[in-house]
């Protein structure tokens, strides 16, 4: 009996020393293609390392805008019953969707976050409020056009470094380019053809002459027949480029790009 005894203590001594060689964990292998006893790939330690910091990109050269998802009335102040500045629609005359310039935004009553955007109207330069719910999501250039009347050059920047330049034809002195600040609104290929070359740009600056025009009157940027008229003021308001020179353009400057008419 006392043999029986014995024999069972060294199984159950054996028995657990065995239990204790399955459940003693291996060293761990993070090498590439190392598995798990399931079978699944161990993971790669450490499975993240940060990268080193870097200061974010400038903000100083770029430009926000953002598409009009429902007609909307621009107001003086970010106050619904504050003063009509000027309705904006959501598409443009020439059938595009439109698009403002986004120039701030404030939290008013009751959390309501309001926009300020240049708006295409009469007398140019307004600008209004509306609410951030009646604009897409913001698109941001850092593109800028500029056209000096005087000097019949156009001149993009990038970054505030000239990247193209070309000269134009502007207004005659009885219809002149209106002067100030405005926005590239859309892109257009629907008027090839002869008289407005390979292409135009639509702006948000109007004539004050002509705003009887079809379409309102807008200034439009465009190729010519008549290449020899340019670099001068041969036109009713728009401003002519030579065709190749419009297709450059086209190349490097986006929707949304402001406009100084100088």
């Amino acid at each position: 009996m006392r043999l029986g005894l014995l024999i069972a203590v060294v199984i159950g001594i054996l028995a657990v020393g065995l239990a204790g060689t399955r459940a003693r964990p291996r060293p761990q292998d993070d090498s590439p293609g190392a598995v798990t006893a399931a079978g699944l790939p161990r993971p790669i330690r450490p499975a993240f390392t940060p990268g080193r910091p870097e200061p974010l990109g400038s903000t100083r050269f770029l430009s926000r805008w953002a598409i009009v998802r429902r007609p909307v009335i621009a107001r003086r102040a970010p106050d619904p019953l504050s003063r009509v500045v000027a309705s904006v629609p959501r598409r443009t005359p020439e059938g595009t969707v439109n698009i403002v310039r986004v120039l701030g935004h404030r939290a008013a009553r009751r959390g309501r976050l309001w926009v300020r955007v240049a708006v295409a109207t009469l007398p140019n330069g307004r600008v209004g409020w509306v609410p951030r719910s009646a604009l897409g999501g913001y698109g941001t250039v850092d593109t800028r056009l500029v056209v000096d009347r005087a000097r019949l050059t156009l001149t993009l920047l990038r970054r505030g470094r000239v990247i193209f330049r070309a000269p134009v034809g502007v207004g005659m002195r009885r219809w002149p380019t209106p002067r100030g600040h405005f926005y590239i609104r859309n892109r257009l290929t629907r008027y090839a053809g002869p008289t407005y070359g390979p292409l135009a740009f639509g702006t948000s600056a109007r004539s004050v002459r002509l705003s009887d025009w079809p379409d309102g009157g807008f200034i439009g940027i465009h190729g010519t027949d008549r290449p020899r008229l340019i670099p001068g003021r041969v036109s009713h308001g728009c401003i002519r480029l030579r065709n190749a020179d419009v297709l450059a353009l086209a190349k490097r400057m986006p929707v949304g790009t402001p406009l100084t008419v100088r």
